[in-house]
């Protein structure tokens, strides 16, 4: 890193967060009313953004207003989403509308709402590295603003919350670009969309669905031929009942967290079904719109099939995408010609540049994972006095819940309880019905 720093530009703080999404924006909301804490939020974009690529004009959440920024755990809280309603005098439309579940666009504007009313999150600060000071007991976080100003600030503890990065499985990656594209990115590419003759889809989860709805219905209206394919062994629902849905609770994240290593790996596994299924209407839309092509004519063909295996990708001679795939239940490979390929393939979390110079601090489980404490730190070698906090980085500890966006204000509530070292917010002492320790266990 080059560059020097002016006096000016360094800083004190208790915290400091880095990344702006929707979690680190709650933790910022729920500490702008903690009267003795200075916490900083670095954001390297210039505004807040969120899923603009899949943001389709009628894309409801998938979860309803009271997972926002603050309200399970500080329903008064002047960064409500009712507060928020109240603010764009949509409050009363809100409730004769009697759908408490808002739509990806108006989510997004509120959390931009909610963003301009916070000074302690900054944009076009982007950091560039993080050095742990023992003799100061201090976290030195070197950023640079978008006017080139470079910044230099202390701080006890930190809170990473990048979010993930989109993943394109090896066997996709080697395609050209103009030949494939991620779902975060679909939106913009809807004139590569519109060129293709066939597009195909590959990933079964919601964004895969939602793109298949959208291709559908320019299929119906003579767009290309669409191929949804997924390796999953069926084109399974989000499983939303209220008692499955009791494993997305606080109370279950505290018993996933006393699991063992090996124990918390097979239940992630075998719980997919909480966050890569489809929504059961985005399903029956699908249904709906393969039922209106059977009274058109000379449309293009429309393929669904799951249990597919993706094995590799090229382009032929003749310049056509080709999938070489196999039918996971016979073994039988096949080729799958194509022009473009859309990949629902989810997304990872990431490692970022600016953690490389602490990168020895965390201690790490058996798979080279960090490990993440109850209360949401990472541990840390002896002697290093300061934490580190994650946000959407431990479904690993505390499962598939973590990236739920009605889990982040409890997270964040959890916290600042750490960091204050008091009960600056009341958490929820019993969310669920479930008993999920065995009989007479103790955590």
């Amino acid at each position: 890193m080059t560059g020097t720093v002016s006096e000016h530009n360094v800083s004190e703080h208790d915290v400091v967060a880095i990344g702006c999404g929707p979690f680190n924006l709650g933790l910022a909301a729920l500490a702008s009313t903690v009267d003795d804490l200075d916490l900083v939020v670095l954001e390297q974009q210039p505004e807040l953004t969120w899923h603009r690529g899949m943001m389709f004009g009628d894309a409801s959440m998938q979860v309803n207003f009271l997972a926002d920024l603050v309200t399970l755990v500080a329903p008064s809280h002047p960064l409500s989403f009712l507060a928020y309603l109240h603010d764009m005098d949509r409050l009363y439309t809100f409730t004769v509308r009697e759908n408490f579940f808002p739509s990806r666009r108006e989510y997004e504007d509120y959390l931009r709402w909610a963003a301009a009313k916070l000074p302690s999150v900054r944009f076009s600060h982007r950091a560039e590295e993080i050095h742990w000071d023992a003799a100061a007991e201090r976290f030195t976080v070197h950023a640079v603003r978008g006017d080139g100003t470079r910044l230099r600030l202390h701080a006890r503890d930190l809170v990473v919350g990048i979010g993930t990065a989109p993943h394109v499985p090896e066997a996709l990656a080697g395609l050209p670009p103009e030949r494939l594209l991620h779902t975060s990115d679909y939106l913009y590419r809807t004139s590569d969309v519109a060129a293709a003759g066939k597009v195909t889809v590959i990933g079964s989860g919601q964004s895969g669905a939602e793109v298949t709805v959208d291709l559908l219905g320019r299929n119906i209206e003579g767009g290309p031929a669409v191929s949804w394919l997924t390796r999953t062994r069926s084109f399974a629902p989000l499983d939303y009942t209220k008692l499955v849905l009791e494993m997305t609770t606080p109370a279950y994240m505290q018993y996933f967290h006393t699991l063992p290593e090996d124990v918390r790996d097979r239940l992630v596994g075998e719980q997919w079904q909480f966050y890569k299924g489809v929504s059961t209407d985005t399903l029956e839309e699908i249904h709906e719109l393969l039922y209106r092509r059977q009274l058109e004519h000379g449309l293009a063909d429309v393929e669904l099939r799951f249990g597919i295996t993706v094995e590799s990708a090229g382009v032929d001679a003749a310049g056509r995408t080709v999938l070489t795939c196999r039918h996971r239940d016979t073994g039988q490979g096949f080729e799958h010609t194509t022009d473009l390929v859309v990949a629902a393939t989810g997304y990872r979390n990431r490692t970022p540049a600016f953690m490389r110079p602490i990168d020895g601090l965390p201690v790490r489980d058996a798979r080279g994972r960090p490990r993440v404490r109850l209360d949401h730190s990472l541990e840390l070698t002896e002697g290093v006095g300061g934490r580190v906090f994650v946000a959407n980085a431990e479904i690993h500890s505390h499962g598939v819940s973590s990236p739920n966006l009605d889990i982040g204000a409890v997270r964040n509530a959890t916290i600042l309880n750490a960091i204050t070292g008091r009960e600056t917010y009341r958490l929820p002492k019993r969310s669920a019905f479930t008993s999920f320790d065995a009989p007479g266990r103790t955590s």
